[in-house]
């Protein structure tokens, strides 16, 4: 049977792959491609960085991938504390993972816009902005996971309360991030900022947490009662 550490390690560097997948493939591959506005020199930047943006594509689909296995680290984690929270993160998981499977079409379609010349460049730019959207529509999923995640680690003793607490303000945030971009468009950037950054100070935790800790130990049965110090370590 694996241990319970060993599974945790192994959850946070999924979640490290995954991080670092999908970072490369929205920041460094998109973001110097895309040109809000512009769909020429979005398009002359497709086709110059033609391979590039191929492998912009294919850390993506291999991000989903790597959601799905961290999915199930974390199911088989957590999955004794509540198996009904530990099954609604996987499904959360997997509907997120093919939503960004989903997306990679406009991704798609926008390399063959741009490669091909019987499509016209605008088509390009729309395409990337529409695959845009599709992230911030997607993070209703990135969000739900979180709940039951947020949930397990509260009802479980393998991690910190405040993590916990991290996690579920974290989904919400991710929940709320959509909402506020297409109900509230003309909403100042800093809106959006400060929301997203209960996420990212809940998932850098709860990875670091994964890779550096692991989970608390078991606490020994009969121990609960020897002192308050001890029953605290860790906390």
């Amino acid at each position: 049977m694996t241990k319970p550490t060993t599974l945790a390690r192994t959850a946070g560097l999924l979640y490290l792959v995954l991080v670092v997948l999908g970072t490369w493939a929205e920041l460094v591959v998109r973001d110097n491609v895309h040109v809000p506005g512009d769909p020429a020199t979005t398009a002359v930047n497709i086709v110059a960085h033609e391979a590039l943006f191929r492998w912009g594509l294919a850390a993506d689909v291999l991000m989903a991938v790597v959601f799905v296995l961290l999915g199930l680290a974390l199911h088989r984690l957590l999955h004794h504390v509540d198996e009904r929270a530990a099954t609604a993160l996987l499904v959360f998981v997997s509907v997120g993972a093919g939503s960004i499977l989903l997306n990679l079409a406009f991704h798609v379609g926008a390399l063959r816009v741009a490669t091909d010349p019987a499509y016209a460049d605008s088509i390009a730019l729309l395409l990337l902005d529409l695959h845009g959207y599709g992230y911030t529509l997607g993070g209703v999923f990135f969000g739900l996971w979180l709940l039951p995640m947020g949930y397990l680690a509260l009802r479980s003793a393998l991690f910190p309360r405040l993590l916990g607490v991290l996690l579920v303000v974290g989904g919400f945030a991710w929940i709320a991030d959509p909402v506020i971009a297409f109900a509230l468009p003309g909403a100042p950037g800093l809106v959006r900022d400060l929301v997203s950054a209960p996420t990212s100070l809940a998932e850098f935790g709860l990875m670091l947490y994964l890779l550096i800790r692991g989970v608390r130990p078991p606490v020994p049965a009969g121990s609960e009662s020897s002192s308050p110090v001890e029953s605290s370590e860790g906390r």
